[in-house]
């Protein structure tokens, strides 16, 4: 059960390596790893290109609410392992932002807790996004389809 929040970036493997090395209990592992796109997509069609993401966030504050949304995954499924890590600061299209994993004895656990850590970390982390483009920066809101996503996990 680890979460961080970093500037640099991360190796998947070595991270995957550490989470699982000698829990002979895993049986399943789910993972998703979120990059930066060179287009935002608004409302489904409008498309705007972006040179780089800037993500900001209140150190401490952040931590504690990263931990707190893991720990609820842990109250809901059968977990062994979990992992997030979340990269703040500037970055470009193509580079890794998020990665979520989770390890479980069975594989219907892990994918259902790692989709749920991705779906509330998207609408309750407390990250602010900024958007370089070439008509300038702009902040990035809130998406219904996000807030869409993670009600779903407020039913269970």
């Amino acid at each position: 059960m680890t979460v961080r929040v970093q500037e640099a970036d991360f190796d998947i493997g070595s991270e995957l390596d550490r989470l699982t090395g000698g829990n002979t209990r895993i049986g399943g592992l789910a993972v998703f790893v979120g990059l930066v796109r060179e287009m935002h997509v608004r409302e489904g069609y409008h498309r705007d290109r972006v040179d780089a993401l800037t993500l900001e966030h209140y150190p401490g504050m952040t931590e504690t609410a990263l931990e707190e949304i893991e720990a609820e995954a842990q109250r809901r499924w059968p977990l062994e392992a979990t992992l997030i890590v979340h990269r703040y600061g500037r970055m470009e299209p193509g580079e890794r932002i998020v990665l979520v994993a989770v390890g479980s004895p069975h594989r219907e656990a892990a994918f259902e807790a790692c989709e749920f850590l991705v779906d509330w970390l998207k609408t309750k982390a407390p990250f602010w996004k900024l958007e370089d483009t070439p008509k300038g920066e702009k902040w990035v809101g809130a998406h219904a389809a996000d807030d869409q996503a993670a009600a779903r996990w407020e039913k269970k």
